[in-house]
């Protein structure tokens, strides 16, 4: 018992200390990020600030606002630069625990969900964004000044690069379902109309109430979901089965009794 105590304890001292290399990390680059922090928050507004009407402008409702807000994109776009290390220590952590195969798959998948997830994340400020804000600026009616508060829109923002992260995010769940047998390929291809069907659902549910915005969400995740089938069945191969015995079923209780009963009377004859 004490064993199991001490392994126990020298996870945890393990844990708090690769979380407080991940808050380091995040703080030293913080740090320089902080006196940029206007033009980031800029940088992070301009699909709005583009589609805005003439003499259109963001708002601060809040007092202290037009302070922390920059503050937090520096803190979110610092997250994002350590992001490979923050994995790295995830990584080095559950490493030990895992057998050699499954360090052979897990690198790739985490290198790969890394690179998706900041694919998902473009695909929000370059396409997303921009093709939103031009129809919501086109359906304002007349004499509406379209105007939006910088937290308000902070949190928008931060949303979408949430939602369209961990759908592009889509192929890997799919490849790792397959790998620890969860789910075979043709099981998948069989749920493929339920799986339209959730991601408009999805859609309607993360993004703005009108069309375009579902149809860019829900197309997406669709059509991954359509790249992780094709590319599990490349990577996950089917076990072979010997031949003859590819319909084999295990016997009964009954059928083993009856068994067992034959081949002791066998032996007392």
């Amino acid at each position: 018992m004490s064993d199991q105590q001490e392994t126990f304890l020298s996870h945890l001292v393990e844990l708090r200390d690769r979380l407080i290399r991940i808050l380091i990390a995040v703080g030293v680059v913080f740090v320089p990020l902080a006196f940029y922090a206007r033009e980031l928050y800029s940088l992070l507004a301009d699909p709005l600030l583009k589609k805005l009407p003439a003499g259109g402008q963001m708002i601060a409702t809040d007092v202290v606002g037009v302070f922390l807000v920059p503050m937090k994109v520096s803190l979110m776009t610092a997250f994002l630069v350590v992001l490979p290390y923050v994995l790295y220590q995830v990584w080095a952590f559950v490493a030990p625990g895992l057998y050699a195969h499954e360090k052979k798959l897990a690198m790739p998948l985490v290198a790969a969900s890394v690179v998706l997830f900041f694919i998902g994340m473009s695909f929000a400020y370059f396409a997303f964004f921009p093709m939103v804000f031009g129809f919501m600026a086109q359906f304002a009616p007349e004499g509406v000044a379209w105007m939006t508060d910088i937290e308000k829109y902070f949190s928008f923002v931060l949303t979408m690069f949430l939602a369209f992260g961990v759908t592009f995010e889509v192929p890997i769940i799919v490849i790792v379902l397959v790998k620890i047998g969860l789910v075979d390929v043709i099981k998948l291809r069989e749920w493929r109309p339920y799986v339209i069907v959730g991601a408009f659902v999805v859609g309607a549910i993360f993004t703005p109430p009108d069309v375009i915005s579902q149809f860019m969400m829900a197309v997406p995740l669709w059509l991954l979901y359509e790249l992780g089938i094709i590319l599990a069945s490349f990577i996950v191969k089917p076990v072979p089965q010997p031949a003859g015995q590819s319909d084999y079923q295990p016997p009964s209780d009954e059928e083993m009794n009856r068994e067992l009963d034959r081949a002791e009377q066998q032996s007392r004859d």
